[in-house]
Parts: structure tokens; C-alpha cells; sequence
């Protein structure tokens, strides 16, 4: 089974006002779990991971577990959530007190929006962590590269905590900056209750003229710190399609991946997604 562990959904004039951004003209429509059944089915995906769109609102989740309980592919939800807020483990229960909470796997903030890149430092941050290790749910980590080093040492000081790092940290690919990012990245993968999604590269390299061989230094290295056990796939849809289909970017990765035993791409392709987010 082929499990997608990052796209998202959102509709227009529902408060993503991020997409206003020039740039991201592409994308900037609705895109619904109809159009999520279309691109999966011409995939052979068989279940998603629907991750929160940068509205940062708590109104989000109660829109994504709706999908989700609606659309059979959609496994689990990972919603927005303020790890700083006061109430936070009132809120989480209030997820799951929604229609579809029993789908809720994890939660995220925006910390790539964060100035500080020692945000995950900071003592309340750090006690939302705990907060939302006592509920058994995971934690993806949105973050650039430059914040990885905080990243890996909340991952060290809260254990309990499964950290799910998102887009491998955003390498900038597109400079074909390397070494920094790697060796950062590094001191992540030393912590056990850590993973990591091979998702939203394709956005980190030339929009227009990226190829495999853009990508494959970047998958390499995290196959070698990660362990196909601790790695993910992940789409990134639609946020992908400023650069390459959905299609495009499943195969780019079974073609930037090195050589793998079955068992190990089942482990990238469904069995880490599964088992990280305790998927039904």
C-alpha cells in the first residue's frame, strides 16, 4: 500500500492568503479531495496524509478532519496548532471532539515563519512539546535549514515526542548548497524518535528546469542519515505543481532514491508513514 504522508486541500476565499504571493498564481484555486481522488487514482495511491495549509487558525482543522472523514483515502489529519498556546491541551482536545477527530495524527505550527531560528528553544515552545507528546500525537516540523540545529536539540529533550520533519528542511537546491544543510541535518537523524518526508523538493530546485539529478544528492543523504525506515514520501500536492505534476514527482523520487530492497521502499512508500503516525 502506497501511502502519501504530506499534500494538502484548501478552497479560495477560505483565508490562505499566502497564495495571494505573485508567484503562486498557479495554484491560487481551490483544490478539493475530488481532485485528490483524480491525482491518486492516476497514481496508484492508495492513502494520504493531509497536512494544514498555512491559514493558521484553529477553524482550519475542523475543515480538514471534514474531508477527511469524507474521503476514504485520507488516513489522518495534521492540523495547525500554537505550541505557546496557554490552552493548548484544550485545544487539541477540541479537535478531537469534531467530526473526524478520531483521524487527527498530528500537528504543526509555521515555524519556517519564525524569525528566530532558535524558536524551538524557547521554554514555552518547549512545554507545548511535552503537551502534545501527552496526547499521543506527532509533531511535523516545518522549518528551514537554518533552524535545524534547534530542531534537533528539542528532538533530544523531548523523547517522548515523535518529530516529523517536513521537506527535509527545505535544502536549497536550487543554489546547490550541500554541505551546511547536510551536516545539520545530521545532528537531527542522531535522534531516534525522529523522521523525515522526502517531499516538496522539487518547489526547492529550479521551478523550470529542475531534474532527478537536482534532487538525487539531497534523497541520497537523507537515505544514508535516515535509514528507509525513518523516511516518508510525500507529495507536497498542490503546492508541487509549481513545478512538476503529481505524477512527476512519485517517479522522480522512485528514480532519485538509490538502490533500496523491497522492503525498505515499502518502508519509504507506506510503512514509515503508517507506522509514525499510527495510521488505521
Amino acid at each position: 500500500m502506497i501511502v502519501d504522508a504530506h499534500h494538502h486541500l484548501w478552497r479560495t476565499g477560505q483565508g490562505y492568503t499566502w497564495l495571494d504571493a505573485p508567484e503562486l498564481a498557479p495554484i491560487r484555486r481551490s483544490f478539493t479531495p475530488a481532485d485528490l481522488q483524480t491525482v491518486l487514482t492516476e497514481s496508484g495511491v492508495e492513502r494520504t496524509v493531509l497536512v494544514e495549509g498555512g491559514r493558521c487558525d484553529t477553524a482550519e482543522a475542523g475543515l480538514l478532519l471534514a474531508y477527511a472523514k469524507e474521503t476514504p483515502q485520507i488516513a489522518g489529519v495534521v492540523a495547525w496548532v500554537d505550541p505557546t498556546d496557554p490552552a493548548l491541551a484544550d485545544t487539541l482536545a477540541g479537535y478531537r471532539a469534531l467530526p473526524g477527530g478520531d483521524l487527527l495524527v498530528g500537528v504543526r505550527p509555521q515555524i519556517q515563519g519564525e524569525a528566530d531560528p532558535d524558536y524551538l528553544d524557547r521554554p514555552d515552545v518547549r512545554r507545548g512539546l511535552h503537551t502534545i507528546a501527552g496526547t499521543g500525537l506527532a509533531f511535523d516540523l516545518v522549518i528551514r535549514d537554518d533552524q535545524l540545529p534547534a530542531a534537533a536539540r528539542a528532538a533530544r529533550d523531548v523523547p517522548e515526542l515523535r518529530f516529523v520533519l517536513d521537506h527535509l528542511a527545505k535544502p536549497r537546491i536550487r543554489a546547490g548548497e550541500h554541505a551546511a544543510w547536510a551536516g545539520a541535518l545530521a545532528e537531527l537523524a542522531t535522534a531516534p524518535n525522529a523522521t523525515a518526508k522526502l517531499s516538496g523538493l522539487v518547489t526547492e530546485a529550479d521551478w523550470r528546469q529542475w531534474t532527478v539529478a537536482d534532487l538525487r544528492p539531497y534523497v541520497a543523504t537523507a537515505v544514508e542519515l535516515f535509514g528507509p525506515q525513518r523516511l516518508m514520501y510525500g507529495s507536497d500536492w498542490p503546492v508541487c505543481l509549481l513545478a512538476a505534476s503529481y505524477a512527476r514527482v512519485k517517479n522522480a523520487l522512485v528514480e532519485a532514491l538509490p538502490a533500496l530492497s523491497p522492503r525498505e521502499q515499502m518502508a519509504v512508500f507506506g510503512g514509515t508513514a503508517t507506522r509514525t503516525y499510527r495510521l488505521p
